[in-house]
């Protein structure tokens, strides 16, 4: 039984290592393109390649449930606008440092542009902790990226890639460009809380599966949201900002910071974690709704875990014992 683990281990690794190899080398061909024509050719490649796997029927079989008042015609169309907003995004890893032209004090304009101006400068310039959250949507990867030109120190939680020698390579582009980053595994909780109790500020994805979370709804149906975020808010009671990346005509973008969320709250004056979950579906939602091509529909968000529920995920407005509610 060993013997065969290791090697279905080593096949895996195998196989990761060959993905890898590929991707390098489609990387390495784009680099020697120009910005425009590198990611226009990997928005045609992936709205090619994309419909060939199985993630593609779990996207439409998304997109169905979520738009039955849309014709097939319709859903294949926005299946293929995420392909293509796929495709850009990996392109996109290489240009970084190029795409991201935004000056606060500069008048001209360059590929991005910014919504929440003042949002950015009040929360800089506030020594006290903050939360950001974000879903994959647009080039998401913009948004820590962006807070730095205004002097927003940010700490972003990330879920590394599944492949390790493609999450090496992405993680070294992150780094490079976004600041602190904090690999959502084991740990990565208690990380979290030790900075928002020093005052720090963190980004946070919000817009995952997570298995046996807090029951909410999304698009109308049931799914499962991490309990994370609204219990670091209930521990905390820090300001929380929704922020999203819009992908615009000729390889632009718009970063919108909103004004900070009204938390819910519960009889005794606490963070309603149930309701906070369910608040940043209803962001989220309205995001998506605006541009439905820019999300990632591929991902499996209605799966309802089957086995024992985490504590506090049923009945989220307790407080767990021990935690402090902490003045922002």
């Amino acid at each position: 039984m060993q013997l065969s683990r290791r090697l279905a281990y080593r096949l895996k690794m195998a196989n990761y290592w060959f993905i890898a190899q590929w991707a390098r080398l489609a990387f390495t061909i784009l680099r020697k393109l120009p910005a425009d024509r590198a990611l226009a050719f990997a928005d045609r490649f992936a709205r090619r390649v994309g419909p060939w796997f199985g993630r593609h029927r779990v996207a439409l079989a998304n997109l169905r449930a979520a738009y039955p008042e849309k014709t097939e015609q319709e859903i294949e169309r926005i299946a293929s606008d995420m392909w293509g907003n796929m495709g850009r995004l990996a392109a996109e890893y290489i240009f970084l440092d190029k795409l991201l032209d935004y000056d606060p004090q500069s008048s001209v304009a360059g590929r991005v542009e910014v919504t929440g101006h003042a949002t950015f400068d009040r929360i800089a310039s506030e020594d006290r902790a903050h939360i950001l959250f974000t879903a994959h949507l647009g080039n998401f990867e913009l948004l820590p990226i962006g807070s730095r030109q205004y002097g927003l120190k940010l700490t972003s939680m990330f879920r590394p890639p599944n492949n390790p020698y493609i999450a090496e390579y992405i993680a070294r582009t992150r780094k490079a460009t976004m600041g602190e980053l904090l690999p959502s595994r084991t740990g990565a909780a208690i990380t979290l809380a030790r900075l928002l109790d020093e005052g720090q500020n963190v980004g946070m994805l919000v817009d995952q599966k997570f298995s046996n979370g807090i029951r909410t709804t999304f698009f109308g149906r049931v799914c499962e949201t991490s309990p994370l975020l609204p219990r670091l808010v209930r521990r905390f009671d820090c300001d929380v900002y929704p922020a999203y990346s819009v992908r615009l005509p000729g390889n632009r973008f718009r970063i919108v910071l909103e004004d900070k969320l009204e938390l819910p709250r519960d009889a005794e004056g606490l963070v309603d974690a149930a309701r906070m979950a369910q608040l940043l579906n209803d962001t989220v939602e309205r995001w998506i709704r605006q541009d439905p091509g820019q999300w990632m529909w591929f991902h499996k968000r209605w799966n309802l875990g089957t086995g024992r529920r985490r504590p506090g995920s049923q009945k989220p407005g307790v407080q767990k014992p021990g935690a402090r509610k902490k003045p922002a």
